[in-house]
């Protein structure tokens, strides 16, 4: 039920963010430290999107569920994504899309730069 709920939330955070203009590179991309969830780009930027699905607020908002540790493991696996690849980026930007569903309807809260 929750990795069914977090795959709906990526679906959901990836087609936003294509709306909105970015270029989706990867998804999942897995390493050693963890996963990444979305990597995408947009101009000469490449961003790494966490993104935390939740269907009520009793444990706080979605997006308030990344730890220290978890963004730890964050900035690890994306060094270990541009170690290997060749194209330049000027900006290295880590965001957090936290979606809430709710009756059926998503509401999304794109956090840009979040650490």
């Amino acid at each position: 039920m929750r990795k069914e709920l977090g795959n709906k939330g990526e679906d959901i955070a990836a087609r936003y963010l294509e709306e909105q203009g970015y270029k989706i590179l990867k998804r999942n991309f897995r390493s050693r430290y963890g996963e990444i969830d979305i990597i995408c780009s947009l101009a000469q930027s490449i961003i790494f999107v966490e993104v935390k699905t939740r269907t009520s607020t009793s444990f706080g908002f979605p997006e308030e569920a990344i730890t220290k540790t978890k963004r730890e493991h964050i900035r690890k696996v994306a060094l270990e994504y541009l170690a290997a690849q060749s194209q330049p980026f000027n900006e290295i930007r880590f965001d957090v899309i936290g979606i809430r569903i709710e009756k059926n309807e998503p509401h999304i809260n794109h956090l840009e730069a979040a650490f």
